[in-house]
């Protein structure tokens, strides 16, 4: 959902997914940390930007790119 709108807010993700706030914020959260998405701060608002040439985290699949992924579900 990050690489489709970089400017979503937690809420929304959070009801486009149905989970709650605070599982979207724990999730982004972790794919902060291990370099898969990055926030900047916007005035009051963050903006999220997909780290589309991260390798996956598992060794079956670390010789693929996340925007590999990505490019399958794309819709036009």
């Amino acid at each position: 959902m990050l690489a489709r709108d970089q400017d979503a807010r937690l809420r929304d993700l959070a009801d486009e997914a149905g989970i709650t706030e605070r599982s979207v914020q724990a999730i982004i959260s972790d794919l902060e940390a291990s370099g898969y998405v990055t926030k900047h701060r916007v005035g009051r608002r963050n903006t999220y930007k997909v780290n589309r040439r991260r390798p996956f985290r598992h060794s079956a699949e670390s010789g693929h790119q996340v925007g590999e992924l990505l490019d399958l579900f794309a819709t036009e």
